[in-house]
């Protein structure tokens, strides 16, 4: 499997119905191992956020067993265009 930031891009956005996905690779020589995610998706509404990092983990399972770190925050479409507006 070839992991990029595209790849779990495109993942994210299709599994989850995402409406905003940014994916940044943190590894410091990009070497594909360390991932930070911004998700918005209104399949986090209604949810804590313990069941939105599942959510996303579980889009994910097979990509976190050759991820090091992964970051990730989770937000509904509601909260997203809160946090534009700051």
């Amino acid at each position: 499997m070839e992991l990029s930031a595209e790849y779990l891009r495109e993942k994210l956005q299709r599994d989850l119905e995402a409406e905003h996905v940014e994916v940044e690779d943190t590894t410091p020589n990009r070497c594909a191992s360390s991932f930070r995610v911004l998700v918005v998706s209104a399949k986090f509404e209604g949810k804590p956020l313990l069941q939105r990092h599942r959510l996303v983990n579980t889009c994910l399972a097979e990509e976190l067993l050759h991820i090091h770190a992964f970051e990730q925050k989770t937000l509904t479409p509601e909260q997203w265009t809160r946090e534009q507006q700051k």
